[in-house]
């Protein structure tokens, strides 16, 4: 099994000073070797907090903490497919009374659509989104 990386793993990272290099040999320590990609939707979250950066420096760190994640990490594009299953789990989500965040809910059907697991800080979220695989990190 494949594993979606959520953007809170990898901005945990950046905080905590770990190359993705070290991230990524941690994440096969603990769960073997497996096939690890991002969301297209995970980038604009990732990018959407460099854009905040509220100092020259900061920004610079994070473009290139981000530079050399999407180097290491395939990025997997969002289809039709995707967009469709994405709208039957949230409409009978919310017929159940439930709401799960829209960039939760499409990273998280990245990872159905390719029948990978979620690896997440976020379990709240990823856990409303049935037949998700959710591994907390």
């Amino acid at each position: 099994m494949g594993l979606v990386l959520d953007s809170g793993v990898l901005i945990a990272a950046e905080r905590g000073a770990k190359p993705v290099s070290a991230m990524l040999l941690e994440l096969e320590q603990k769960h073997g070797e497996t096939e690890v990609v991002i969301s297209s939707i995970t980038v604009i979250e990732l990018e959407h907090g460099l854009h905040r950066a509220n100092t020259q420096a900061l920004a610079r760190q994070r473009r290139a903490y981000l530079d050399t994640g999407f180097l290491a990490i395939p990025v997997e594009p969002f289809t039709k497919e995707m967009g469709q299953l994405a709208a039957k789990i949230d409409a009978d989500a919310k017929r159940a009374g439930l709401s799960i965040p829209f960039e939760d809910l499409l990273i998280g059907v990245t990872a159905l659509h390719l029948g990978y697991g979620i690896g997440t800080r976020n379990l709240r979220h990823f856990r409303m989104i049935p037949n998700l695989n959710v591994i907390e990190f």
